[in-house]
This record gives structure tokens, C-alpha cells and sequence, in this order.
């Protein structure tokens, strides 16, 4: 379990980000709160794994006070603003959310902390929210990933899913050890990958279209 601490001044926030959490068996809740300085006080009496952290509030910036949070603890900055980005990840944060936060958009950022975590079996699955189910995969099980207009389906060998995420956001967060974009429209994973037969790539006796910018990519990193 990774645990986590919300800063908000905004009570409407630190219940989203609350409920969010408490969804995902992986994350736990420690505490939501809106005074930066009550938060530093438990940075100091408890091993905190992710901090959701606010910009603008009364006291004392986020920005600010992320300088303060221990090296190991991870930082995602939540925010309406978004000209505070670039400053965002100049200080490390491994991502930068704005509100109003969708749970997909939630996922996409809690998966990067699995995966940067000392947690192995988080290390090697991600969890995909589809219609109001979850579902936690191993990415050895996904076989590929498909673009169709605002979704994404991924393939394993028994079965198809679909999700509300963009084929280039879900690129960012996946291990790139494993995953390869090799079209505008698909994602595979390179160790399914048996053949190279002209402009397509074959996972057993499925063809995957490869587009002539990543042709060589594909050669190099897969052949």
C-alpha cells in the first residue's frame, strides 16, 4: 500500500481526491489536510509515499512548501492553474493535475507512482478504469493497445478492454522497457511482438500497422 497525503485548502478537493484514493486498493489514505503546515508536521511522524499537493493556498504556496517535503516522498501538484507547470516539474513533481481532476486523469498519474515505487508486483501492472469497473493488468498480459476516437482498447490473449484515455497520454505513463508506440493508432508490447513483415508487425496472427516514422525505431528496438 503507497500512502498518501492531500494538502487543499478547499474542502470540495480533498474530498474528490479522497474518494479517488480510497477506490484503489494499492493507495492508502493517511490524512486530507488544508493547513500546509499541519501536513509538514505529519511529513515528520509518518513515512508518506505521495503528496497531493496544492499551489495556491493562504499560508504558504505549494511550490514553496514542496521544497520542504522529504527527497524520497513523491509529488503530485493539483491546481486550476496551469501557468504554474513548468515550475511544477522543475521541483520533480511526477505530475502536474488540473482541476477539475477526472478519476481517468487520476489513474494516469497514480500509475506512474506504481511503477516508480519499490513496490515489484506494482512495478509490472496498472489499473484501467472501464465504464464504473476496474481492472488491475499485468502489462505481460496486454498483448497491445488500440486508439478508437477517445478511447483506448487494450488486448490480452483472453479478452479486450476499453477505457476514456488518449493513446498519447497513456504512452507517458507506461514502461518504455516494455511498450512501444509504433503507430498513431496502436501501442504493442514489444516482447509479444514474433515478426517484422513489411509495414506491419505480427503478435502471433495478428497485424499491427507500423507507420514509416517508427519503421526503423521498431527495427532497432524489437529486431
Amino acid at each position: 500500500m503507497l500512502k498518501c497525503l492531500v494538502i487543499d485548502d478547499e474542502e470540495l478537493a480533498r474530498t474528490l481526491l479522497k474518494t479517488y484514493i480510497d477506490r484503489l486498493n494499492f493507495l492508502e489514505m493517511v490524512s486530507a489536510v488544508e493547513n500546509p503546515l499541519e501536513a509538514l508536521q505529519i511529513l515528520k511522524t509518518t513515512d508518506i509515499d505521495v503528496v497531493f499537493l496544492d499551489i495556491q493556498m493562504p499560508d504558504l504556496k505549494g511550490t514553496d512548501f514542496a521544497k520542504m517535503i522529504p527527497e524520497t516522498t513523491q509529488i503530485i501538484f493539483t491546481t486550476a492553474y496551469s501557468e504554474y507547470a513548468l515550475e511544477g516539474f522543475e521541483l520533480n513533481a511526477l505530475d502536474y493535475l488540473l482541476k477539475p481532476i477526472t478519476f481517468e486523469r487520476f489513474l494516469i498519474a497514480v500509475n506512474k507512482i506504481k511503477r516508480d515505487s519499490g513496490d515489484t508486483i506494482s512495478q509490472n501492472t496498472m489499473t484501467i478504469k472501464s465504464g464504473y469497473d476496474l481492472y488491475k493488468l499485468k502489462y505481460n498480459d496486454i498483448l497491445y493497445i488500440e486508439s478508437d476516437s477517445e478511447y483506448v482498447i487494450f488486448y490480452t490473449a483472453e479478452k479486450k478492454i476499453m477505457s476514456h484515455l488518449a493513446l498519447k497520454s497513456l504512452e507517458a505513463t507506461l514502461p518504455k522497457s516494455i511498450f512501444m508506440r509504433v503507430h498513431r493508432s496502436y501501442i504493442v508490447n514489444k516482447n509479444k511482438v514474433t515478426s517484422l513483415k513489411g509495414k506491419e508487425v505480427l503478435i502471433s496472427e495478428i497485424k499491427i500497422p507500423v507507420s514509416s516514422s517508427y519503421y526503423d525505431l521498431v527495427k532497432d528496438q524489437i529486431f
